[in-house]
Protein backbone atom coordinates (compact mmCIF):
# COMPACT_ATOMS: atom_id res chain seq x y z
CA UNK A 1 0.00 0.00 0.00
CA UNK A 2 1.08 3.73 -0.71
CA UNK A 3 2.56 5.41 2.08
CA UNK A 4 1.12 8.74 2.41
CA UNK A 5 3.62 11.48 1.17
CA UNK A 6 4.23 12.82 4.43
CA UNK A 7 5.22 9.81 5.94
CA UNK A 8 7.17 8.32 3.58
CA UNK A 9 10.19 9.80 4.12
CA UNK A 10 9.84 7.84 7.87
CA UNK A 11 10.37 4.95 6.11
CA UNK A 12 12.54 5.60 3.70
CA UNK A 13 14.78 8.30 4.76
CA UNK A 14 17.55 5.67 6.22
CA UNK A 15 18.22 4.55 3.04
CA UNK A 16 19.36 7.91 2.03
CA UNK A 17 17.00 10.91 0.64
CA UNK A 18 18.19 10.12 -2.97
CA UNK A 19 16.78 6.58 -2.98
CA UNK A 20 13.37 7.77 -1.07
CA UNK A 21 13.56 10.44 -3.76
CA UNK A 22 13.62 7.89 -6.45
CA UNK A 23 11.07 5.74 -5.29
CA UNK A 24 8.68 9.07 -5.10
CA UNK A 25 9.61 9.92 -8.45
CA UNK A 26 8.53 6.44 -9.81
CA UNK A 27 5.08 6.52 -7.64
CA UNK A 28 3.35 9.54 -8.69
CA UNK A 29 5.21 10.08 -12.43
CA UNK A 30 7.11 13.14 -11.67
CA UNK A 31 9.79 14.65 -14.35
CA UNK A 32 13.27 13.28 -14.01
CA UNK A 33 15.64 14.98 -11.46
CA UNK A 34 18.24 17.12 -12.81
CA UNK A 35 20.63 17.57 -10.30
CA UNK A 36 22.45 15.73 -7.29
CA UNK A 37 21.67 17.77 -3.99
CA UNK A 38 23.79 18.75 -0.94
CA UNK A 39 21.80 19.42 2.55
CA UNK A 40 22.72 22.52 5.30
CA UNK A 41 20.93 21.25 8.29
CA UNK A 42 19.40 23.00 11.88
CA UNK A 43 20.34 26.11 10.62
CA UNK A 44 19.13 29.01 13.19
CA UNK A 45 17.01 31.33 11.18
CA UNK A 46 16.30 34.54 13.75
CA UNK A 47 12.69 35.40 14.55
CA UNK A 48 11.90 38.71 15.31
CA UNK A 49 11.95 38.10 19.22
CA UNK A 50 15.18 36.42 18.94
CA UNK A 51 14.28 33.06 18.90
CA UNK A 52 15.93 30.65 16.79
CA UNK A 53 13.93 28.70 13.59
CA UNK A 54 15.52 25.58 12.88
CA UNK A 55 16.13 25.47 9.07
CA UNK A 56 17.67 23.02 6.46
CA UNK A 57 18.30 24.27 3.10
CA UNK A 58 18.57 21.31 0.06
CA UNK A 59 20.99 22.93 -2.59
CA UNK A 60 21.27 21.82 -6.38
CA UNK A 61 24.75 20.74 -7.35
CA UNK A 62 24.92 22.03 -10.76
CA UNK A 63 26.25 25.28 -11.90
CA UNK A 64 24.86 28.88 -11.52
CA UNK A 65 21.98 30.73 -10.32
CA UNK A 66 19.19 28.76 -8.91
CA UNK A 67 15.52 30.03 -7.21
CA UNK A 68 14.57 29.22 -4.01
CA UNK A 69 11.66 27.58 -2.21
CA UNK A 70 10.31 28.24 1.30
CA UNK A 71 8.73 25.58 3.10
CA UNK A 72 7.54 26.53 6.81
CA UNK A 73 5.76 23.16 8.38
CA UNK A 74 4.76 22.55 12.19
CA UNK A 75 5.42 19.25 11.48
CA UNK A 76 8.89 18.44 11.67
CA UNK A 77 11.28 18.58 8.98
CA UNK A 78 11.89 14.94 8.49
CA UNK A 79 8.43 14.23 7.14
CA UNK A 80 9.33 17.00 4.49
CA UNK A 81 12.66 15.58 3.86
CA UNK A 82 12.25 14.07 0.66
CA UNK A 83 9.68 16.55 -0.86
CA UNK A 84 12.57 19.28 -0.21
CA UNK A 85 14.87 16.67 -2.04
CA UNK A 86 12.48 16.49 -4.94
CA UNK A 87 12.14 20.28 -5.27
CA UNK A 88 15.85 20.69 -4.98
CA UNK A 89 16.73 17.85 -7.72
CA UNK A 90 14.64 19.92 -10.07
CA UNK A 91 16.71 23.04 -9.25
CA UNK A 92 15.55 24.91 -6.66
CA UNK A 93 16.87 25.87 -3.60
CA UNK A 94 14.44 24.59 -0.61
CA UNK A 95 14.31 25.81 2.66
CA UNK A 96 12.88 23.81 5.01
CA UNK A 97 11.83 25.33 8.73
CA UNK A 98 10.07 24.07 11.56
CA UNK A 99 7.93 26.47 13.02
CA UNK A 100 7.89 28.26 15.94
CA UNK A 101 8.04 25.69 19.31
CA UNK A 102 8.30 22.63 17.05
CA UNK A 103 11.16 20.30 15.87
CA UNK A 104 13.70 22.20 17.65
CA UNK A 105 12.72 25.54 16.71
CA UNK A 106 12.46 28.16 20.07
CA UNK A 107 9.32 29.62 21.53
CA UNK A 108 5.86 27.99 22.18
CA UNK A 109 3.49 26.62 19.01
CA UNK A 110 0.24 28.13 18.62
CA UNK A 111 -1.40 27.23 15.79
CA UNK A 112 -1.83 30.25 13.27
CA UNK A 113 -0.86 33.01 15.02
CA UNK A 114 3.10 33.60 14.70
CA UNK A 115 3.36 32.50 11.02
CA UNK A 116 3.23 36.16 9.57
CA UNK A 117 6.00 37.53 11.64
CA UNK A 118 8.03 34.24 11.61
CA UNK A 119 7.49 33.85 8.04
CA UNK A 120 8.57 37.63 7.47
CA UNK A 121 11.44 37.35 9.72
CA UNK A 122 12.26 34.04 7.16
CA UNK A 123 11.67 36.12 4.28
CA UNK A 124 14.70 38.79 5.49
CA UNK A 125 16.92 36.66 6.00
CA UNK A 126 16.71 34.81 2.83
CA UNK A 127 16.62 38.06 1.27
CA UNK A 128 19.87 38.88 3.32
CA UNK A 129 22.04 35.63 1.65
CA UNK A 130 24.70 35.97 -0.91
CA UNK A 131 23.16 33.31 -2.91
CA UNK A 132 19.63 34.73 -3.39
CA UNK A 133 19.14 35.78 -6.44
CA UNK A 134 15.86 37.39 -6.42
CA UNK A 135 13.55 34.56 -7.75
CA UNK A 136 11.48 33.17 -4.87
CA UNK A 137 8.61 30.44 -4.27
CA UNK A 138 6.30 29.41 -1.26
CA UNK A 139 4.85 26.17 -1.27
CA UNK A 140 3.35 23.60 0.42
CA UNK A 141 0.11 22.10 1.27
CA UNK A 142 -2.57 22.88 4.12
CA UNK A 143 -1.06 24.82 7.30
CA UNK A 144 2.56 25.36 4.77
CA UNK A 145 -0.03 26.54 2.47
CA UNK A 146 -1.69 29.25 5.60
CA UNK A 147 1.89 30.21 6.08
CA UNK A 148 2.18 31.55 2.41
CA UNK A 149 -1.15 33.01 2.60
CA UNK A 150 0.14 34.87 5.91
CA UNK A 151 2.94 36.77 4.04
CA UNK A 152 2.00 36.90 0.07
CA UNK A 153 1.93 40.17 0.57
CA UNK A 154 4.71 41.00 1.23
CA UNK A 155 6.86 38.91 -1.58
CA UNK A 156 9.21 40.75 -4.24
CA UNK A 157 8.19 40.80 -7.57
CA UNK A 158 8.30 37.83 -9.41
CA UNK A 159 7.57 35.41 -6.74
CA UNK A 160 5.29 32.35 -7.65
CA UNK A 161 2.83 30.54 -4.73
CA UNK A 162 1.97 27.02 -4.69
CA UNK A 163 -0.60 27.05 -1.55
CA UNK A 164 -2.27 23.58 -1.82
CA UNK A 165 -5.38 21.96 -0.05
CA UNK A 166 -5.63 25.74 2.42
CA UNK A 167 -7.38 28.47 3.07
CA UNK A 168 -6.34 32.29 4.41
CA UNK A 169 -8.80 31.45 6.78
CA UNK A 170 -8.92 28.97 9.11
CA UNK A 171 -12.22 29.93 11.39
CA UNK A 172 -15.04 28.64 8.89
CA UNK A 173 -12.75 25.14 9.04
CA UNK A 174 -12.55 24.75 12.53
CA UNK A 175 -16.16 26.07 12.97
CA UNK A 176 -18.49 25.21 10.13
CA UNK A 177 -21.82 26.58 10.13
CA UNK A 178 -20.91 27.11 13.73
CA UNK A 179 -20.52 23.67 14.82
CA UNK A 180 -17.01 22.38 16.18
CA UNK A 181 -14.94 20.22 13.71
CA UNK A 182 -13.75 17.96 16.34
CA UNK A 183 -12.67 14.89 14.34
CA UNK A 184 -10.47 17.66 12.74
CA UNK A 185 -8.95 19.51 15.84
CA UNK A 186 -8.30 16.00 18.24
CA UNK A 187 -6.64 14.14 15.07
CA UNK A 188 -4.74 17.67 13.74
CA UNK A 189 -3.63 17.27 17.70
CA UNK A 190 -2.57 13.86 17.97
CA UNK A 191 -0.91 14.73 14.81
CA UNK A 192 0.80 17.29 16.30
CA UNK A 193 1.89 16.26 19.22
CA UNK A 194 3.12 12.70 17.88
CA UNK A 195 5.01 14.19 15.53
CA UNK A 196 7.13 15.63 18.13
CA UNK A 197 7.34 13.13 20.82
CA UNK A 198 7.16 9.58 18.96
CA UNK A 199 7.88 10.31 15.17
CA UNK A 200 8.18 7.32 13.43
CA UNK A 201 5.53 5.25 15.87
CA UNK A 202 3.06 7.86 14.27
CA UNK A 203 3.75 6.05 10.78
CA UNK A 204 2.17 3.02 12.00
CA UNK A 205 -0.63 5.21 13.73
CA UNK A 206 -1.32 7.04 10.01
CA UNK A 207 -0.98 4.20 8.53
CA UNK A 208 -3.47 1.47 10.50
CA UNK A 209 -6.24 3.82 11.12
CA UNK A 210 -5.33 4.09 15.24
CA UNK A 211 -5.23 7.94 15.21
CA UNK A 212 -9.08 7.79 13.92
CA UNK A 213 -9.81 4.97 16.48
CA UNK A 214 -8.45 7.09 19.16
CA UNK A 215 -10.26 10.23 18.15
CA UNK A 216 -13.32 8.29 17.97
CA UNK A 217 -12.77 7.05 21.71
CA UNK A 218 -11.68 10.54 22.60
CA UNK A 219 -14.55 12.04 21.73
CA UNK A 220 -16.81 10.99 24.32
CA UNK A 221 -14.79 12.40 26.63
CA UNK A 222 -16.39 14.84 29.39
CA UNK A 223 -15.38 17.55 29.49
CA UNK A 224 -14.31 17.93 26.23
CA UNK A 225 -11.44 19.79 27.67
CA UNK A 226 -9.65 16.73 29.02
CA UNK A 227 -9.47 15.22 25.52
CA UNK A 228 -6.14 15.91 25.30
CA UNK A 229 -4.90 14.13 27.95
CA UNK A 230 -7.44 10.84 26.80
CA UNK A 231 -5.85 11.01 23.49
CA UNK A 232 -2.09 11.93 24.14
CA UNK A 233 -1.52 11.36 27.49
CA UNK A 234 -1.21 14.98 28.61
CA UNK A 235 -2.62 18.38 28.69
CA UNK A 236 -1.78 20.34 25.31
CA UNK A 237 -2.15 24.17 25.83
CA UNK A 238 -3.23 25.09 22.21
CA UNK A 239 -6.52 22.63 22.78
CA UNK A 240 -6.89 23.91 25.67
CA UNK A 241 -6.80 27.54 24.82
CA UNK A 242 -9.07 27.47 21.68
CA UNK A 243 -11.41 25.95 23.78
CA UNK A 244 -11.27 28.92 25.78
CA UNK A 245 -10.49 31.51 23.56
CA UNK A 246 -11.38 30.50 20.03
CA UNK A 247 -15.50 30.28 20.06
CA UNK A 248 -17.69 33.08 18.99
CA UNK A 249 -14.04 35.80 19.10
CA UNK A 250 -13.97 37.79 16.23
CA UNK A 251 -10.28 39.26 17.80
CA UNK A 252 -8.87 35.85 17.85
CA UNK A 253 -9.68 35.09 14.56
CA UNK A 254 -8.84 38.72 13.09
CA UNK A 255 -5.15 38.02 14.15
CA UNK A 256 -5.32 34.38 12.43
CA UNK A 257 -6.98 35.80 9.05
CA UNK A 258 -5.11 35.99 5.92
CA UNK A 259 -7.97 36.60 3.37
CA UNK A 260 -7.66 40.33 3.01
CA UNK A 261 -3.98 39.90 1.99
CA UNK A 262 -4.99 38.29 -1.34
CA UNK A 263 -5.37 40.83 -4.18
CA UNK A 264 -4.20 42.31 -7.64
CA UNK A 265 -0.70 42.02 -6.53
CA UNK A 266 -0.70 39.06 -4.89
CA UNK A 267 1.84 36.45 -6.41
CA UNK A 268 0.84 33.69 -9.07
CA UNK A 269 -0.61 30.76 -7.53
CA UNK A 270 -1.88 26.83 -8.59
CA UNK A 271 -4.47 25.76 -6.09
CA UNK A 272 -5.11 22.18 -5.80
CA UNK A 273 -7.86 20.26 -3.83
CA UNK A 274 -10.14 17.70 -3.41
CA UNK A 275 -14.06 17.23 -3.66
CA UNK A 276 -14.24 15.35 0.00
CA UNK A 277 -10.87 18.00 1.36
CA UNK A 278 -12.53 19.34 4.90
CA UNK A 279 -11.31 23.09 3.28
CA UNK A 280 -13.02 23.01 -0.56
CA UNK A 281 -14.65 25.55 -0.32
CA UNK A 282 -12.53 27.81 1.61
CA UNK A 283 -10.05 26.80 -0.82
CA UNK A 284 -12.41 27.83 -4.10
CA UNK A 285 -13.02 31.14 -2.14
CA UNK A 286 -9.61 32.04 -2.25
CA UNK A 287 -9.41 31.05 -6.09
CA UNK A 288 -12.53 33.31 -6.46
CA UNK A 289 -10.34 36.40 -4.39
CA UNK A 290 -7.73 35.91 -6.95
CA UNK A 291 -9.65 35.69 -9.98
CA UNK A 292 -12.04 38.96 -8.97
CA UNK A 293 -8.85 40.54 -8.51
CA UNK A 294 -7.48 39.64 -12.14
CA UNK A 295 -5.52 36.67 -11.95
CA UNK A 296 -5.70 33.60 -13.75
CA UNK A 297 -4.65 30.76 -10.72
CA UNK A 298 -4.93 27.34 -12.12
CA UNK A 299 -6.98 24.75 -10.05
CA UNK A 300 -7.10 21.46 -9.88
CA UNK A 301 -9.84 19.28 -7.83
CA UNK A 302 -9.85 15.98 -7.80
CA UNK A 303 -12.02 13.15 -5.78
CA UNK A 304 -9.23 13.66 -3.53
CA UNK A 305 -9.46 13.95 0.27
CA UNK A 306 -7.09 15.79 2.41
CA UNK A 307 -4.27 13.15 3.38
CA UNK A 308 -5.23 11.30 -0.37
CA UNK A 309 -1.67 9.80 -1.86
CA UNK A 310 -2.69 10.91 -5.45
CA UNK A 311 -3.63 14.46 -4.34
CA UNK A 312 -0.19 14.34 -2.58
CA UNK A 313 1.19 13.01 -6.18
CA UNK A 314 -1.18 15.88 -7.63
CA UNK A 315 0.69 18.41 -5.79
CA UNK A 316 4.35 17.55 -6.42
CA UNK A 317 3.43 17.44 -9.82
CA UNK A 318 1.77 21.15 -10.12
CA UNK A 319 4.63 22.58 -7.83
CA UNK A 320 7.56 21.45 -10.18
CA UNK A 321 5.43 22.50 -13.16
CA UNK A 322 4.43 25.72 -11.56
CA UNK A 323 7.85 26.93 -10.56
CA UNK A 324 9.68 25.72 -13.46
CA UNK A 325 7.29 28.21 -15.62
CA UNK A 326 7.54 31.27 -13.28
CA UNK A 327 10.55 30.77 -11.51
CA UNK A 328 12.84 28.59 -14.44
CA UNK A 329 10.92 30.21 -17.91
CA UNK A 330 9.92 26.38 -18.51
CA UNK A 331 6.55 26.44 -19.62
CA UNK A 332 6.66 23.24 -21.50
CA UNK A 333 4.66 20.85 -18.39
CA UNK A 334 2.16 24.06 -17.86
CA UNK A 335 -1.13 23.23 -19.30
CA UNK A 336 -3.22 25.03 -21.39
CA UNK A 337 -6.11 25.46 -19.73
CA UNK A 338 -6.27 27.27 -15.96
CA UNK A 339 -9.26 24.68 -14.36
CA UNK A 340 -8.95 21.15 -13.98
CA UNK A 341 -11.68 19.59 -12.38
CA UNK A 342 -12.74 15.48 -11.91
CA UNK A 343 -16.32 14.97 -12.78
CA UNK A 344 -17.20 11.65 -10.45
CA UNK A 345 -20.23 9.62 -11.78
CA UNK A 346 -18.93 9.81 -15.22
CA UNK A 347 -15.17 9.33 -13.78
CA UNK A 348 -13.63 11.87 -16.21
CA UNK A 349 -11.78 14.53 -16.15
CA UNK A 350 -12.67 17.98 -17.39
CA UNK A 351 -10.76 21.40 -18.24
CA UNK A 352 -12.27 25.15 -18.73
CA UNK A 353 -11.06 28.59 -18.01
CA UNK A 354 -12.32 28.99 -14.98
CA UNK A 355 -14.61 27.66 -12.16
CA UNK A 356 -17.22 27.24 -11.76
CA UNK A 357 -17.27 26.27 -15.84
CA UNK A 358 -20.57 26.97 -16.97
CA UNK A 359 -23.72 28.80 -15.61
CA UNK A 360 -25.84 26.77 -13.72
CA UNK A 361 -29.50 26.21 -13.77
CA UNK A 362 -30.86 25.93 -10.28
CA UNK A 363 -33.12 22.78 -10.22
CA UNK A 364 -35.39 21.43 -6.99
CA UNK A 365 -36.29 19.06 -5.77
CA UNK A 366 -38.91 19.10 -2.64
CA UNK A 367 -39.31 16.87 0.09
CA UNK A 368 -42.54 14.53 -0.09
CA UNK A 369 -44.94 12.32 1.89
CA UNK A 370 -43.37 8.47 1.79
CA UNK A 371 -39.71 9.52 2.02
CA UNK A 372 -39.82 10.73 -1.34
CA UNK A 373 -38.02 13.55 -3.43
CA UNK A 374 -40.29 15.22 -6.14
CA UNK A 375 -40.47 18.14 -8.75
CA UNK A 376 -43.31 19.72 -7.00
CA UNK A 377 -43.87 21.22 -3.14
CA UNK A 378 -47.39 19.48 -3.08
CA UNK A 379 -46.93 17.36 0.64
CA UNK A 380 -48.60 15.45 3.30
CA UNK A 381 -49.26 18.07 6.60
CA UNK A 382 -47.75 15.46 8.78
CA UNK A 383 -43.70 16.14 9.11
CA UNK A 384 -41.31 13.36 9.75
CA UNK A 385 -39.62 12.83 13.05
CA UNK A 386 -37.12 11.90 14.47
CA UNK A 387 -35.22 12.12 17.85
CA UNK A 388 -31.36 12.98 18.13
CA UNK A 389 -29.26 12.15 22.19
CA UNK A 390 -26.38 13.22 22.42
CA UNK A 391 -25.45 10.67 24.75
CA UNK A 392 -25.82 7.89 21.45
CA UNK A 393 -24.88 10.69 18.47
CA UNK A 394 -25.66 9.87 15.05
CA UNK A 395 -22.42 8.94 13.78
CA UNK A 396 -20.50 9.79 10.84
CA UNK A 397 -19.40 7.71 7.80
CA UNK A 398 -16.28 8.83 5.90
CA UNK A 399 -16.63 12.22 3.77
CA UNK A 400 -14.71 15.72 3.80
CA UNK A 401 -12.65 14.67 6.87
CA UNK A 402 -9.15 15.08 8.31
CA UNK A 403 -8.43 11.20 8.58
CA UNK A 404 -5.92 9.08 7.13
CA UNK A 405 -8.28 6.24 6.77
CA UNK A 406 -12.11 6.47 6.28
CA UNK A 407 -12.43 9.71 4.67
CA UNK A 408 -13.79 10.14 0.89
CA UNK A 409 -16.89 8.18 -0.38
CA UNK A 410 -18.43 5.34 1.29
CA UNK A 411 -21.38 3.25 1.51
CA UNK A 412 -23.80 4.98 3.59
CA UNK A 413 -26.12 2.19 4.25
CA UNK A 414 -26.16 1.28 7.60
CA UNK A 415 -25.86 5.08 8.37
CA UNK A 416 -29.50 5.44 6.79
CA UNK A 417 -31.14 2.51 8.51
CA UNK A 418 -30.77 4.66 12.12
CA UNK A 419 -33.86 6.34 13.42
CA UNK A 420 -32.08 9.48 13.73
CA UNK A 421 -31.87 9.56 10.15
CA UNK A 422 -34.14 10.96 7.89
CA UNK A 423 -34.24 9.94 3.70
CA UNK A 424 -35.53 11.19 1.41
CA UNK A 425 -35.54 9.74 -2.47
CA UNK A 426 -35.91 10.29 -6.51
CA UNK A 427 -37.18 7.88 -8.71
CA UNK A 428 -34.45 7.00 -11.01
CA UNK A 429 -32.90 9.79 -13.18
CA UNK A 430 -34.11 9.39 -17.29
CA UNK A 431 -31.11 11.31 -17.83
CA UNK A 432 -27.70 11.74 -16.41
CA UNK A 433 -27.51 14.87 -14.08
CA UNK A 434 -24.22 16.62 -13.93
CA UNK A 435 -24.25 18.95 -10.80
CA UNK A 436 -21.11 21.43 -10.14
CA UNK A 437 -20.77 23.22 -7.39
CA UNK A 438 -22.82 23.79 -4.23
CA UNK A 439 -25.98 22.43 -3.90
CA UNK A 440 -28.43 23.98 -0.93
CA UNK A 441 -30.86 22.95 1.27
CA UNK A 442 -33.97 24.13 2.57
CA UNK A 443 -35.14 22.94 5.65
CA UNK A 444 -38.39 23.85 7.52
CA UNK A 445 -37.79 22.56 11.08
CA UNK A 446 -38.88 22.47 14.62
CA UNK A 447 -37.27 21.44 17.55
CA UNK A 448 -37.90 20.84 21.27
CA UNK A 449 -34.50 23.01 21.58
CA UNK A 450 -33.77 26.62 21.12
CA UNK A 451 -29.84 25.17 20.69
CA UNK A 452 -29.75 22.46 18.12
CA UNK A 453 -27.59 21.04 15.16
CA UNK A 454 -29.37 19.94 11.37
CA UNK A 455 -26.83 17.84 9.10
CA UNK A 456 -27.60 17.29 5.36
CA UNK A 457 -26.22 15.25 2.79
CA UNK A 458 -26.58 14.47 -0.27
CA UNK A 459 -26.44 10.87 -2.13
CA UNK A 460 -26.01 9.07 -5.24
CA UNK A 461 -27.74 5.66 -5.41
CA UNK A 462 -26.90 3.38 -7.59
CA UNK A 463 -29.34 0.85 -9.92
CA UNK A 464 -28.20 -1.92 -6.60
CA UNK A 465 -29.57 0.60 -3.84
CA UNK A 466 -26.14 1.48 -3.16
CA UNK A 467 -26.14 5.23 -1.20
CA UNK A 468 -22.64 6.72 -2.11
CA UNK A 469 -22.18 10.57 -0.06
CA UNK A 470 -21.45 13.10 -2.34
CA UNK A 471 -21.41 16.26 0.00
CA UNK A 472 -22.65 17.24 2.94
CA UNK A 473 -22.49 20.19 5.47
CA UNK A 474 -23.69 20.97 8.90
CA UNK A 475 -25.76 24.08 10.23
CA UNK A 476 -26.16 24.96 14.51
CA UNK A 477 -29.42 26.59 15.35
CA UNK A 478 -29.10 29.03 18.51
CA UNK A 479 -32.28 31.56 19.14
CA UNK A 480 -29.24 34.72 18.18
CA UNK A 481 -29.29 33.90 15.14
CA UNK A 482 -32.68 31.78 14.14
CA UNK A 483 -36.11 32.61 16.01
CA UNK A 484 -39.64 30.36 15.25
CA UNK A 485 -42.47 31.29 13.58
CA UNK A 486 -46.20 31.61 15.58
CA UNK A 487 -45.98 27.89 15.42
CA UNK A 488 -42.25 27.07 16.47
CA UNK A 489 -41.22 26.46 12.55
CA UNK A 490 -37.86 27.99 11.72
CA UNK A 491 -36.80 28.04 7.71
CA UNK A 492 -33.19 27.48 7.29
CA UNK A 493 -30.49 27.10 4.47
CA UNK A 494 -27.83 24.42 4.36
CA UNK A 495 -25.54 25.16 1.81
CA UNK A 496 -23.26 21.81 0.85
CA UNK A 497 -20.33 21.79 -0.05
CA UNK A 498 -18.77 22.05 -3.53
CA UNK A 499 -18.44 18.76 -5.70
CA UNK A 500 -18.88 17.98 -9.55
CA UNK A 501 -20.54 14.59 -9.62
CA UNK A 502 -22.54 13.41 -12.30
CA UNK A 503 -25.69 11.18 -11.22
CA UNK A 504 -26.12 8.72 -13.94
CA UNK A 505 -29.30 7.53 -15.91
CA UNK A 506 -30.94 5.37 -13.39
CA UNK A 507 -29.68 6.13 -10.43
CA UNK A 508 -31.46 8.21 -7.61
CA UNK A 509 -30.72 11.53 -5.49
CA UNK A 510 -31.08 11.40 -2.05
CA UNK A 511 -31.20 13.76 0.55
CA UNK A 512 -30.37 12.35 4.25
CA UNK A 513 -31.29 14.80 7.56
CA UNK A 514 -30.10 14.23 10.85
CA UNK A 515 -28.68 16.50 13.78
CA UNK A 516 -25.11 14.98 13.72
CA UNK A 517 -22.21 13.83 12.33
CA UNK A 518 -20.08 12.33 15.36
CA UNK A 519 -17.05 12.68 15.49
CA UNK A 520 -16.56 14.91 12.71
CA UNK A 521 -18.32 17.64 14.53
CA UNK A 522 -19.10 18.27 17.85
CA UNK A 523 -22.36 17.05 19.66
CA UNK A 524 -24.80 19.32 20.27
CA UNK A 525 -25.77 18.86 24.18
CA UNK A 526 -28.94 21.31 23.69
CA UNK A 527 -27.89 23.14 26.36
CA UNK A 528 -25.57 26.08 25.42
CA UNK A 529 -22.79 25.01 27.35
CA UNK A 530 -19.09 26.10 26.45
CA UNK A 531 -17.81 23.47 24.46
CA UNK A 532 -14.74 22.74 26.99
CA UNK A 533 -16.84 22.40 30.14
CA UNK A 534 -20.20 21.01 29.13
CA UNK A 535 -21.39 17.76 30.76
CA UNK A 536 -25.12 17.88 30.55
CA UNK A 537 -27.01 16.55 27.72
CA UNK A 538 -30.18 17.16 26.46
CA UNK A 539 -32.67 14.92 23.57
CA UNK A 540 -33.69 17.20 20.80
CA UNK A 541 -36.85 15.91 19.07
CA UNK A 542 -36.68 17.48 15.77
CA UNK A 543 -39.84 18.02 12.94
CA UNK A 544 -39.31 18.33 9.37
CA UNK A 545 -41.80 19.66 7.31
CA UNK A 546 -42.86 19.45 3.70
CA UNK A 547 -46.00 20.76 2.45
CA UNK A 548 -47.34 23.66 0.56
CA UNK A 549 -46.55 26.46 3.22
CA UNK A 550 -43.52 24.57 4.40
CA UNK A 551 -41.93 23.23 1.37
CA UNK A 552 -38.69 21.79 2.43
CA UNK A 553 -36.69 21.52 -0.71
CA UNK A 554 -32.82 20.65 -2.26
CA UNK A 555 -31.76 22.72 -4.69
CA UNK A 556 -29.13 21.94 -7.68
CA UNK A 557 -26.85 23.77 -9.62
CA UNK A 558 -26.59 21.33 -12.70
CA UNK A 559 -24.24 21.91 -15.88
CA UNK A 560 -24.29 21.20 -19.45
CA UNK A 561 -20.94 20.56 -20.05
CA UNK A 562 -19.61 20.30 -23.96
Amino acid sequence: MKKHIENLSNELFPLGAGIASQVVHQMYGLPPARCSVSISRDIDVPARDGIALKTDIYTPKDKGAHPTLIMRTPYGRFGFAVVAQIYAEHGFRTILQACRGTDGSGGDFDPLLNERDDGLATLDWVKSQSWFDGRLGLTGPSYLGFAQWAICDELPPGSALSAKVTSSNFESVVFPGGSFSLQLWLSWMQTIHGLEKELFGMSLRFATGDVERRTNKTALTLPLADADVAAVGEEVPFWRTWLDTAINNPEFWAARNHSKRLGANTPPNCFVSGWYDIMVDEHIADYRRLVEAGHTPHLTIGRWFHTDNDLQGACLNQTISWMSAHLLGDKSALRKSPVRIYISGREIWHECEIFPPAKAIQKTCFLGDNATLTPSSAGGETPDTFTYDPANPTPNVAGAIFAFVGAGAADNAKLEKRSDVLTYTSTPLPNDLTVIGNASVSLFVRSSLQYTDFFARLCDVDKKGVSTNICDAILRLTPEKYSPNESGVIHINIRLHATAHTFLKGHSLRLQVSSGAHPRFARNFGTNEPIGSAVQMKVAHQEIFHDNNYPSAITLPVVELD
